[in-house]
Order: structure tokens, then sequence, then C-alpha cells
């Protein structure tokens, strides 16, 4: 008896998804002429033991402002040296005050899901968690950006959601 073969779907595995990560102009939410308040997220992924996660993919989405032919409300990036990445983007509105993220590494069998955002507006989930938990949410000031860094595991684990 021979075993049966599944396929690897997308939801197992980011390749064969990975070549677009080689386009910078994916992490650039503006490129296509959008306006407004321009915001510029910059971070780090870390692993449980905190090395630096190289090779993983951060993806974003936004439900304000509303996405358009010039904006796209979508964005990915791959990390690098550092476990660096960045998006430039347009500031949430109170609407939905924050990006939705999704973090593909190896060793992950599907994404984890997260959220960060720029100030603390009373949003219900940031308003459920305690303060240490709910820190690793907010995103924090540093000059003409905001820095936000993402830990796997361990210490100050970034928090997950199920969805």
């Amino acid at each position: 008896m021979r075993p049966t073969m599944h396929p690897v779907t997308a939801s197992q595995t980011i390749g064969p998804f990975w070549h677009p990560l080689g386009d910078p102009a994916l992490s650039d939410l503006t490129r296509f002429g959008a306006t407004g308040s321009r915001l510029e997220l910059t971070g780090c992924v870390f692993d449980g033991s905190g090395a630096p996660v190289e090779d993983a993919c951060i993806e974003i989405w936004q439900a304000t402002p509303l996405a358009s032919p010039v904006f796209p409300g979508w964005g990915r990036c791959a990390t690098g040296p550092g476990g660096k990445f960045g998006f430039v983007t347009l500031a949430p509105d109170a609407g939905a005050p924050y990006l939705a993220v999704a973090i593909f590494a190896r060793g992950l069998v599907k994404a984890l899901w997260t959220r960060v955002y720029f100030a603390d507006p009373g949003d219900p989930l940031l308003a459920a968690l305690p303060a240490a938990r709910r820190a690793t949410l907010l995103a924090r000031a540093e000059e003409a950006r905001w820095r936000w860094d993402v830990r796997l595991q361990g210490d100050g684990e970034t928090v997950f959601l199920e969805l």
C-alpha cells in the first residue's frame, strides 16, 4: 500500500509565495500616490531566545483609510539582517486605530496574527489585556517614525490572536 500524498497548501507553508518578497515596493503602501498623514513603522522580529529572525515575512492590513487605486491597504516586507523590517503607510484613523499583522517564519505551520497600535485608544482588545501584555501591541514614537518589535516566544512575547 502506497502512502497518500497531500499537496502543500498556502496555509501550510510560505513557499512558493516567498518570491514576491524580493520587491521592496510592497512595503510602501503609498507607492501609488496615496496622500494623507504618512506613517513609517520599523522594527525587528526576535525568536524565543532573543535572536533576530532574518528570514521572516511580515504582512500588514489596515481598514482605514479605505483601500483605493492609490492605496492598497496591504503590504509585505521580508525581515533582513538583525531581523529588521519597515513599512511606509498612511496613519489609521480612530475608527480602526491599528494595523493587522501576519507573521510568517520558519517553524510556523500557520501565520501568527496580531495588531500594532500607535496609541492606547481604549480599544476593547487592549483594555482586556494586563498592562505588560498590552505594551507588546503598542508601537513607540522614535523621532520621525514608529518602532514596534515582535517577540515570537519567551519574555515579552507579543500578544497573538486566535482567528
